[in-house]
């Protein structure tokens, strides 16, 4: 390489951030901008809007508790389909100012400097221009300019614009923390990465940038490893020179035109699905995709999307039907007036598919994604929410923290399986859970029935278990633990205690205890 070409002035990249996002989506949806908004998942507030934030309210509290900081909270479950359908709007109103928009996530857009500062001169009005075109929507944002994506990113969180080759002097006074803050940039383990490094003393961005890379290299990760490089100002991912195989992209017409968004979307669930057999089989992963729909009137719609770990299947899926519900039922200027009648996705940024964890026998988890493509067939046949998986949530009983959802929903439950639960069943779970308890009775050893007073504890020693026309001897039992719920409201309270039984011939019973008396509530192995 010669001088000239490794003195080449770095591609700046302009970043866009509309803070709190997935709050202002929700009040966008139903809610006056004034009223305090949090968004939960898994019964934890994962945003807030600015009101919320005034009143105490913050992102990792429990839901109870925000409402407790703010009584007049509005609280909204997390909704990635509606946070992307409302983005649309946004996205397009800075793709009319400046082309080439590529989405990390609904609530934050990147794009290449050089266009926009030749067209409005300089960085300072190509901003402005931007924030102006926003702010048109209806919709305040944050304006970030660097040579480095990830710096793009952080220097839009603090409105700044970052003067060329000064990347890591702006990184460095900035704490440690910000280098999980952005979800689209970082692995869900970044947080953990973080946490070692304030347990190590390493409290500032600057500190961590400090480290050599071959100690870092040697002793972490990949994804620490692409931390430490966006710490000191360089790309996560440096250069591959990987080029794109040929044949990758798919495309798929419609015939008859789609207008419907669930029709769109299950057409773009088979196309994803090509989309990564093939991928598979060349051996790579895709980072960087691209998203096109042309309609029945010619109108052509494409949207590029950029992810920080490779994309699977399913991520790919939901990129495609979010996409498809922004610009079929969104409020942009650039809704389609006619059917879509060809959808392509096309792979614009490729790494070697070691990135990406394969299954066992080659590809993407192949059992898995037939397993899920059968699952998707069928909910093609009787709809929707015809076909549901199970998800852990909160809960006392095995039958409480089984919470089913639609196949391709976002599986999150109603409450959080990791909070207290006072009286909640101890591990192991039964294998076998009931839908419908059958009754039984329960005998100490002079015959008496046995039962679970008002302070908790059982009546009498377990000594037989009277099952229909069977009865086994009790030959071991742990519990009772109390279940008393709901007791501030007289309709829905219930006390009630389960009990853990091992009969002869090894056979184990959860058992439970309510005002019918005792019921089988599971089987263990």
């Amino acid at each position: 390489m010669n001088d000239s070409s490794s003195r080449r002035a770095p591609a700046r990249v302009v970043a866009l951030w509309c803070p709190d996002w997935p709050a202002v989506a929700a009040t966008a949806a139903e809610l006056p901008a004034t009223v305090p908004v949090a968004v939960v998942s898994a019964n934890r507030v994962v945003a807030c809007s600015a009101s919320a934030r005034a009143a105490g309210v913050r992102r990792g509290l429990r839901r109870r508790e925000a409402q407790a900081r703010c009584p007049e909270l509005h609280v909204a479950r997390s909704d990635p389909d509606l946070e992307a359908r409302t983005f649309e709007a946004v996205v397009a109103a800075i793709d009319a100012v400046a082309p080439g928009v590529e989405v990390l996530r609904p609530g934050l857009v990147v794009l290449a400097a050089r266009g926009a500062v030749r067209w409005f001169g300089s960085e300072e009005a190509a901003a402005e221009a931007l924030i102006d075109a926003v702010a048109a929507t209806g919709v305040e944002c944050q304006v970030g300019v660097a040579d480095e994506l990830s710096t793009a990113v952080l220097a839009a969180r603090r409105n700044a614009l970052v003067p060329t080759g000064r990347g890591a002097e702006f990184l460095a006074p900035l704490p440690v923390s910000y280098l999980a803050v952005e979800p689209a940039l970082a692995a869900p383990r970044r947080a953990d990465t973080v946490d070692l490094l304030r347990r190590l003393g390493i409290r500032t961005i600057g500190a961590f940038a400090a480290l050599s890379p071959i100690d870092v290299a040697s002793r972490f990760d990949a994804d620490v490893v692409a931390a430490h490089r966006s710490a000191r100002g360089l790309p996560e991912r440096p250069p591959s020179g990987r080029p794109i195989p040929p044949d990758l992209t798919v495309e798929q017409p419609c015939d008859p035109p789609v207008e419907r968004v669930d029709a769109a979307a299950f057409a773009g669930r088979a196309l994803a699905e090509l989309l990564h057999t093939r991928l598979a089989a060349a051996g790579v992963a895709c980072t960087r995709l691209l998203v096109t729909a042309r309609t029945g009137a010619g109108e052509e719609l494409a949207r590029t999307w950029r992810c920080a770990e490779p994309l699977t299947p399913e991520g790919t899926a939901d990129r495609v039907r979010w996409q498809l519900d922004g610009w079929l039922t969104g409020r942009n200027t650039n809704r389609p007036t006619a059917g879509i009648v060809l959808l392509r996705l096309e792979p614009v940024e490729v790494v070697a598919a070691g990135a990406l964890q394969l299954g066992l026998w080659g590809g993407v988890g192949d059992e898995d994604e037939r397993a899920r493509r059968a699952l998707v067939r069928v909910q093609g046949l009787l709809g929707g929410d015809a076909v549901r998986i199970g998800v852990l949530g909160g809960g006392r009983g095995p039958t409480e923290r089984i919470v089913l959802v639609p196949v391709g929903d976002e599986a999150i439950p109603h409450s959080d399986p990791d909070a207290p639960w006072p009286g909640r069943l101890p591990p192991p779970a039964p294998a076998l859970v009931l839908h419908t308890p059958p009754a039984i009775r329960l005998d100490d050893d002079v015959g008496n029935p046995v039962s679970v007073t008002e302070r908790g504890l059982l009546s009498g020693s377990p000594a037989r278990l009277r099952w229909g026309s069977r009865s086994w001897t009790v030959i071991g039992w742990a519990g009772p633990w109390p279940v008393d719920e709901y007791w501030w409201d007289p309709a829905a309270a219930r006390c009630a205690a389960r009990l853990q039984v091992l009969l002869e011939e090894s056979r184990a019973l959860l058992v439970f205890f309510g005002a019918d008396g005792w019921r089988v509530e599971g089987v263990y192995d």
